[in-house]
């Protein structure tokens, strides 16, 4: 830039003020954050007045600097308003509050019935925190990767296929929520779409009528894809999950995510400043307080990413931070208009240390959105400013009218701000019905202050499904191994890719006061046999034949087969593309139970906690090669490696498909425990489900419906309980 600022600290501003981070979905530089004045910084507060942190001139000089930027910027950039004036994105420009939704919450799909429950999930959040403008559906990560459908293949796995998508899209519609879908580029490891991603994805979005794409862990949506879905004259909004990587893409990227770094003073949007027509939702998914989100959102007037459902881990909004969310986004919805205004002032004077506002101009009226970074609350004098005749102010906080104190032509305005809490002033010369409406709610909800909501995060309990003992046999059953009991020193972890120890990650067993990662426990494991291998095609072939076992959702059902068969010599191959229903059904004819993890460790590990069956080094020999390409291969002979056995003679446990051990449910997610891996290993990306051929770790595995939850690579095997 050519020329130089007043306030020399502004240069800084249009550096990345995030904080270095992995780059994984969630976890980037945003580049997004500009700073305040640099009156208003840390060093300033020990040279001048708290109340007057910043002079009126000082604010001023800072103000016109940077909309000169601004202006110079646009020209460089070619800034256009043709997405943002598109009749079908307008809905952007609003689009306050966006979760991350995971398809396999059961708030959005019940099992059970096999249904979408569309309301139940909107009551819900009507009822938490006020309701979403949109939501993002994710059908792919973490469990992308396991076999070699693609993200396209995933979602036209989704129960119902294109017709259901479509119909849940309009129940979304019909609650005035947009709908958007994710895009991986990142997914070139499994089978190739045979299209470029932005045809394929525009073509499959266009045909259910959603409204927009979210580019995970993209630094800007590239125009291919705005291109594609214009070509078939059905506009989608484009949402990067970071900063685009030159702010020319924020003339077709009309949503971002940002990532943001917290300091006292609030800092500013640089794309919403580049053009305040952009809509950004700030994203902190595994934070347990969401203060400093909400606040910096409020202050820029842009939108909160109420992300609950990380990759199956919930990380529900505490009672203080969802009640804040209502309000803001109430505040917000309400004044849309103004909070594109070009004539955005970020950082207006204010009367009381750490109180911070912007001011939002319109024609007839000018919105302050105002944080208090104290932890203290801040009463009296706040905001002073010119006289205006016929003008009335309204402190939609408290949904009360203002009073303004005048004096030499200025007029003061006292109210109360809680503890790090919000503030909203409005002056307008036009009240009317609606605004009496919006102030009559906020002034029922203000009548709880914020600091009477709990702001204690509790993670969600988890249960595993019973598993109901079966016959004890009489003699030794044919094909099946004895273990006997033990005392087991059960040690295992899980081999999710993100949410490192936090509490909430992987599942809870008995003993366990909440879901983590790592466990260690002592388990009285009674004798039982085991399947000395895994359930094989030609065992399956013989209960579909005694029982004509048909299931109701049978999208996927044994896709490898053709006219009720298996592929010639596959007899001898685990049976795959079968639902833990399916494993169930077969196991409740043959007299058999699926295994609990811990037998399934056990038969494995024996009581010398070995590494893999055979001992504590890997030998390639005694498990299938790796399969690395992009179309999966068929699993080996369940008998191809013998040297592979346990301590106990049970066959072919790592390294040939996963297999179906328990179930575990809370609230919102299932989700069933894998062991053993597979084959099949993608390659190209970090983000695929990781294997877990150590006997120490297990793979966790989301569950939504049989259709998306059958895979090329998962298998099982039963067992039955012994005398003991």
């Amino acid at each position: 830039m050519s020329r130089s600022f007043h306030l020399r600290a502004v240069v800084a501003l249009f550096a990345s003020m995030t904080a270095v981070a992995q780059n994984s979905p969630g976890n980037n530089r945003s580049g997004e954050q500009m700073d305040g004045p640099s009156c208003a910084g840390l060093p300033q507060w020990f040279m001048r007045s708290p109340a007057h942190t910043c002079s009126n001139a000082e604010l001023h000089a800072w103000l016109g600097e940077i909309r000169h930027w601004r202006a110079e910027y646009r020209i460089r950039i070619g800034a256009n308003g043709d997405s943002y004036e598109k009749p079908e994105l307008a809905w952007t420009l609003s689009s306050f509050v966006q979760p991350q939704m995971m398809v396999h919450d059961r708030f959005f799909f019940d099992a059970s019935t096999g249904r979408y429950t569309i309301d139940r999930y909107l009551d819900d959040v009507d009822h938490r925190y006020g309701g979403i403008d949109s939501v993002l559906v994710w059908p792919t990560y973490p469990n992308i990767g396991i076999d070699d459908r693609n993200q396209y293949d995933l979602f036209h796995d989704l129960p119902g296929g294109v017709p259901g998508i479509k119909s849940f899209v309009e129940e979304f519609h019909k609650r005035g929520v947009r709908v958007l879908f994710p895009t991986m580029l990142w997914d070139q490891g499994t089978h190739e779409a045979g299209k470029p991603d932005a045809e394929a994805l525009a073509e499959q979005l266009v045909a259910v009528n959603a409204d927009g794409i979210n580019g995970d862990t993209l630094q800007g949506v590239p125009y291919t894809f705005r291109a594609a879905a214009d070509a078939l004259h059905h506009p989608l909004a484009l949402e990067p999950e970071l900063g685009p990587g030159s702010e020319e893409m924020l003339n077709w990227n009309t949503m971002t995510w940002g990532y943001w770094k917290y300091d006292f003073v609030p800092t500013i949007s640089r794309y919403k400043w580049l053009e305040p027509r952009h809509m950004v939702h700030i994203s902190n998914r595994w934070a347990h307080d969401h203060t400093d989100d909400l606040q910096f959102a409020f202050f820029n007037g842009t939108g909160f990413e109420s992300w609950e459902n990380v990759w199956g881990i919930w990380n529900q909004l505490t009672p203080r931070d969802a009640e804040a969310l209502r309000r803001t986004a109430l505040i917000e919805r309400f004044n849309k208009p103004l909070l594109v205004s070009s004539d955005w002032e970020p950082h207006v004077g204010m009367q009381q240390f750490g109180v911070f506002a912007s001011k939002w101009p319109g024609k007839d009226s000018t919105l302050w959105t105002i944080v208090n970074r104290n932890s203290y609350p801040v009463n009296g004098r706040q905001l002073t400013i010119p006289h205006a005749e016929g003008m009335h102010y309204y402190d939609l906080w408290n949904g009360t009218e203002l009073k303004p104190e005048r004096e030499d032509r200025r007029d003061t305005l006292t109210f109360p701000l809680e503890a790090n809490g919000f503030g909203a002033v409005l002056a307008t010369s036009s009240a009317g019905a609606d605004l009496d409406g919006l102030l009559h709610k906020m002034q029922t909800l203000s009548a709880k202050p914020l600091s009477s909501f709990s702001h204690q995060w509790v993670a969600l309990p988890q249960e595993v499904k019973p598993i109901a003992t079966t016959k004890l046999p009489v003699g030794s059953p044919a094909g099946m191994s004895l273990v006997s009991a033990t005392d087991f020193l059960f040690r295992v972890n899980g081999v999710e890719i993100e949410g490192t120890n936090d509490e909430g990650v992987d599942v809870q067993y008995s003993g366990e006061a909440s879901p983590r990662r790592f466990h260690e426990l002592k388990i009285h494991i009674p004798a039982f046999w085991m399947d000395t291998y895994p359930v094989t095609n030609s065992d399956f072939k013989k209960f579909l034949d005694a029982t004509n076992y048909h299931p109701k959702d049978d999208q996927n059902f044994l896709r490898d087969w053709k006219n009720g068969n298996y592929p010639p010599e596959w007899q001898d191959k685990p049976v795959t593309w079968v639902s833990l229903e399916d494993a169930r059904a077969y196991a409740g004819w043959a007299g058999k139970r699926l295994p609990h993890e811990w037998e399934w460790q056990y038969a494995a590990q024996a009581k010398d906690h070995r590494d893999y069956p055979w001992g504590n080094e890997w030998v390639p020999a005694n498990a299938p090669a790796p399969d690395k390409g992009r179309i999966e291969l068929p699993p080996s002979d369940v008998h191809a490696h013998p040297e592979g056995a346990s301590p106990f003679g049970v066959q072919d446990l790592v390294g040939n498909v996963w297999q179906w051990t328990d179930e575990w449910t809370d609230q919102h997610t299932r989700a069933a425990i894998l062991r053993g891996g597979s084959h099949y290993q993608p390659t190209g990306s970090q983000w695929y489900f990781p294997q877990a051929y150590k006997l120490s770790q297990h793979g966790k595995y989301l569950l939504m419906a049989p259709s998306l939850d059958r895979s090329a690579s998962i298998g099982f095997r039963c067992v039955m309980d012994a005398a003991q």
